[in-house]
């Protein structure tokens, strides 16, 4: 989670000096108009396997060690020094953020975005530090917390925390200021994700799913649609509706369970193995590893083959983005 900068200008910040800091280090990309379609998605209980690999989805696996490991100083956001020990710490850095795509100091021009995801970035916050307030504007940003819990507040007057599984979205449109915390002793761990949007100068608007007022054990194996085009009258998220024509879904698969989802032509997807290891159509991702998906007429099977401890028992857990297919968007530099 970076401060924002835009082409046409810096939103200033009257509680901290960050803009100073970060300016010049930010390259926005021009706006990607995408059309409105509808994606379909449903759940097995085990997945179907074909031989006819020509009609699925193609996949491209983006290795972890691919990604740009990023671990700013404290006092960019307004931390205090980090502490020589302290037992409730897994980094001896404040934050440690994976960057999956060309983004603040990581200048990569050949990944620098897919399709209409500019930013995705996964976020380690030790205890008691955060992202002092920082300015956004002209983009929708997802937040999706993995582990421990965020506290955001923002100057629309929204003031929350939310856990495990839950989703909060921002419209920063003409502008939107916000602060995002760990205040809890344990670490906090959150996918943050810029999504370019369809429209310019959208009034700001923030709002949530907490997962928390759900049975985690009930939603086990199964595909959660988290959010959607707020112009898809033939989908129901709300309220994380979004301003572009996205599809945002996650899942937590106990072992060797699996999930089959459509990624028609004309449509691609972006998924990150959160935690636990999955295959897909005979490729390996692991913890933190991504993979680029380009549609095909088949489904396209997600099964987990290792699980991990969490906070809601032994899963793998997997967070996707389906839009409008941008032909030759996504890395060059991995084959």
């Amino acid at each position: 989670m970076y401060v924002c900068h835009h082409k046409n200008g810096l939103i200033k910040s009257k509680t901290m000096n960050i803009t100073k800091i970060l300016r010049n280090r930010i390259n926005m990309a021009t706006v990607v108009t995408a059309t409105a379609s509808l994606t379909r998605a449903f759940s097995t209980g085990s997945a179907t396997c074909s031989n006819n690999i020509a009609t699925m989805p193609a996949v491209k696996v983006i290795p972890n060690d691919k990604l740009y490991t990023t671990e700013p100083p404290p006092q960019w956001f307004g931390n205090p020094s980090n502490p020589k020990s302290d037992d409730s710490w897994t980094n001896r850095n404040w934050l440690k953020s994976r960057f999956h795509f060309n983004f603040a100091e990581y200048q990569n021009r050949k990944n620098p975005n897919f399709g209409v995801l500019r930013v995705l970035n996964d976020d380690l916050v030790q205890p008691d530090r955060g992202f002092g307030a920082h300015p956004h504007r002209e983009m929708e940003i997802i937040t999706y917390i993995v582990q421990g819990k965020l506290t955001h507040q923002d100057n629309t007057g929204s003031k929350e925390s939310l856990g495990r599984g839950s989703i909060q979205f921002m419209t920063a449109g003409t502008g939107i200021e916000h602060s995002e915390f760990n205040h809890e002793d344990v670490p906090l761990r959150f996918v943050q994700v810029w999504i370019k949007p369809r429209a310019r100068g959208v009034p700001p608007k923030y709002g949530s799913y907490d997962a928390g007022r759900t049975d985690a054990a009930a939603t086990k194996n199964k595909l959660q649609h988290l959010a959607s085009d707020v112009a898809n009258d033939a989908t129901q998220t709300t309220p994380v509706r979004l301003n572009q024509d996205v599809d945002c879904f996650a899942a937590e698969l106990e072992e060797n369970r699996s999930l089959s989802l459509d990624v028609p032509e004309g449509r691609q997807a972006y998924l990150l193995c959160v935690e636990g290891s999955l295959e897909l159509h005979g490729k390996t991702l692991e913890r933190h590893d991504a993979a680029e998906i380009v549609g095909g007429p088949g489904p396209l099977e997600i099964r987990s083959t290792g699980v991990e401890e969490t906070e809601n028992g032994r899963v793998a857990h997997f967070l996707l983005f389906v839009m409008d297919e941008v032909p030759g968007s996504g890395r060059t530099d991995i084959a």
